[in-house]
């Protein structure tokens, strides 16, 4: 049976994290700026933030096999906290590598809310709704991507974002000031927020929820270990398709303001660029929506491979194109993005039993393509400009076609394996 207060608590959880993740793509050309920095280096504000996720799964997934979903949740909300309340010391600075130092906390907090509460969702319900009640979910958490930029951005991007040579023009003591007063501009946005993150962990604490293991996973006797999950092909390939999905995503948000001000493109200023990324998380928001109803009727597999190919043809347009339709082509990306997070999570944890907390594990350090995919992309970007650099994401989306229609598919042994009743999941308040 499902549990509704779970479910909308959980949620609220994704609508957080997803909006606390696209305030990087206001932070890009905001430290950029402050900073003076080319684009490879401001990618390091990605490759901070999705780093984490390599680095911090796996303990991550120790707390919760320990502590069980209900208090890793907990636990991820008040390392979050202190990660965006670090931001006032860094911006009082103001220092980059404080600011990333930040963004690696905050990021190791999301790490552990993503490796707890994906495949929590997932086990509040029956197995074969999984794939539409992961992407209602995401929904919410594309909700979050949608308002935060729209809200809390154009807090961050307050004053006019000037060029290099405009800085370059001050005297130092011009300078200084400049970059003090737009590093100031995050301090209360993130102590804001610090302060929500906290009193949501007091709620979920609070609130009773059932902390759910699987009964085998909780026994000593049994002991799986990161091998043993990746034998099973539809989860190493899933693993690498999280890693495309999400370095994909990421690499697009990450330089859709500073494309969308490019001259021949919208010529935008940041300021307002940023409230068009409203178009692109709200486009996943939407999908997710329809995602969800399609996949109570469609194969979501093909579902998947369907969206990755339109993905493809909008990144070619976007490449080949100028003005208003090379901007709204990549803008529309989001639309098509919407249902792949979750249905490659849940494709990829299909069948494995007392290895989901192991494989949810593996799936959530995989988004270190966050980190990288947006590094890549910056290089590229540095020597052939913005537009043609979105290459990079686009290899991306054709390795999520191949995966979605042969890789996600499970083996006969798993589907005979299958036919074998699983242990239900324990409950505890």
């Amino acid at each position: 049976m499902s549990n509704p207060a779970a479910i909308a608590v959980v949620s609220l959880i994704f609508f957080t994290w997803g909006g606390l993740t696209s305030l990087n793509d206001v932070l890009i050309p905001h430290l950029k700026a402050v900073f003076s920095m080319n684009y490879a280096q401001t990618m390091l504000i990605q490759f901070t933030f999705f780093g984490a996720y390599f680095l911090m799964s796996m303990p991550a997934g120790a707390v919760v096999a320990r502590v069980g979903y209900k208090a890793g949740i907990v636990i991820g909300l008040v390392i979050a906290a202190i990660g965006a309340a670090m931001f006032y010391p860094a911006a009082r600075l103001p220092s980059y590598p404080v600011f990333l130092t930040a963004l690696f906390v905050l990021a190791s907090g999301i790490t552990l809310l993503q490796v707890a509460a994906n495949p929590y969702i997932s086990l509040l319900g029956r197995p074969e709704t999984s794939h539409s009640r992961l992407n209602l979910a995401q929904a919410l958490n594309s909700l979050g991507t949608t308002v935060f930029p729209l809200l809390i951005g154009p807090l961050i991007l307050v004053g006019a974002v000037l060029g290099a040579d405009e800085i370059a023009a001050m005297g130092a003591a011009e300078q200084a000031a400049y970059r003090a007063a737009e590093a100031r501009s995050v301090e209360m946005p993130y102590l804001l927020l610090s302060g929500g993150l906290l009193l949501m962990a007091v709620f979920v604490l609070l609130m009773r929820i059932p902390s759910l293991r699987d009964s085998t996973e909780a026994s000593p006797a049994v002991h799986h270990t990161y091998l043993e999950a990746l034998r099973k092909p539809h989860l190493r390939w899933g693993v690498l398709g999280i890693f495309c999905y999400v370095g994909a995503e990421v690499a697009i948000g990450s330089f859709l303001i500073n494309y969308m001000a490019e001259p021949e493109i919208g010529g935008l200023s940041e300021a307002a660029a940023s409230r068009f990324l409203a178009f692109y998380w709200g486009g996943a928001m939407v999908g997710r929506f329809i995602g969800a109803a399609l996949m109570t009727k469609i194969d979501a597999r093909k579902l998947l491979g369907f969206a990755a190919g339109m993905v493809c043809l909008l990144l070619v347009v976007t490449m080949t194109t100028t003005g208003s339709v090379a901007m709204w082509s990549a803008l529309a990306v989001g639309l098509f993005n919407s249902i792949m997070f979750p249905t490659i999570f849940t494709t990829a944890i299909e069948r494995l039993g007392t290895l989901t907390s192991k494989a949810s594990s593996l799936l959530v350090m995989a988004i270190v393509g966050g980190a990288i995919i947006p590094l890549v992309q910056g290089a590229l970007a540095d020597r052939i400009g913005i537009q043609h650099a979105f290459v990079v994401p686009l290899v991306c989306y054709v390795y999520i076609i191949w995966y979605g229609l042969r890789g996600s598919r499970l083996s006969g042994a798993e589907l005979a394996a299958a036919a074998t009743p699983a242990p239900r999941p324990s409950a505890m308040h």
